[in-house]
């Protein structure tokens, strides 16, 4: 990756921390010498179970998924297009291990690895943090209540289009074995679905 590249990215996660509170230059400083840009290309694997779960990740192009395996089935827990904060499920206040959940780059993505400590140590040094990670707190628990209710609606259509309302990712580029899993229906229901609302559209 080109220097000019890595400070492209690190220069998105300042930008939107400061969009949060205004942050030192010392706490710019610390994000500048301590995070890991990273290009990573389709279908690769950002974080597996085999991987220490020690980074949080800010997406800043692309299209990541989480998702876990069931026996030899892979079920789709989330789905991110980029500016905003991803991870793998861990324990609040547990030591960093291995994840049952993977993370995947869906297509050529752009991100920043911030580490735990370095986010701990954040905290401990510069009060903006608090004001910082509350709000992405909220963001995330915000998505995390709309999954919620995603998963609950009984109709496999009206879960669709309720995730097309809720939703910035672009539905089309999200393979169609993930969409369905994500959604929780089958893959010949989900194209039936979209088949049906190209040509209401038409």
């Amino acid at each position: 990756m080109l220097e000019s590249q890595k400070v492209f990215l690190v220069n998105a996660v300042l930008n939107y921390f400061s969009q949060l509170s205004p942050i030192s230059s010392e706490f710019i400083q610390e994000i500048e010498n301590n995070v890991e840009p990273l290009f990573i290309k389709k279908n690769k694997h950002i974080l597996s179970p085999i991987d220490n779960n020690n980074c949080v990740f800010f997406v800043v192009s692309g299209l990541v998924r989480g998702f876990i395996r069931e026996g030899n089935k892979e079920i789709t827990t989330w789905i991110s297009a980029g500016n905003e904060f991803v991870g793998a499920i861990q324990h609040p206040g547990a030591p960093p291990k291995p994840s049952i959940e993977y993370i995947q780059a869906l297509a050529k993505s752009e991100l920043v690895a911030i580490p735990y400590l370095l986010i701990d140590e954040l905290y401990t040094n510069y009060p903006e943090t608090n004001i910082i990670w509350r709000k992405i707190l909220q963001f995330q628990y915000h998505a995390a209540s709309e999954r919620s209710m995603l998963a609950r609606i009984p109709s496999a259509e009206r879960r669709y289009e309720k995730f097309m309302e809720l939703n910035s990712v672009d539905a089309t580029r999200v393979p169609l074995r993930c969409m369905a899993t994500y959604l929780g229906m089958r893959l010949e229901t989900l194209s039936r679905i979209r088949s049906k609302m190209v040509r209401q559209v038409v």
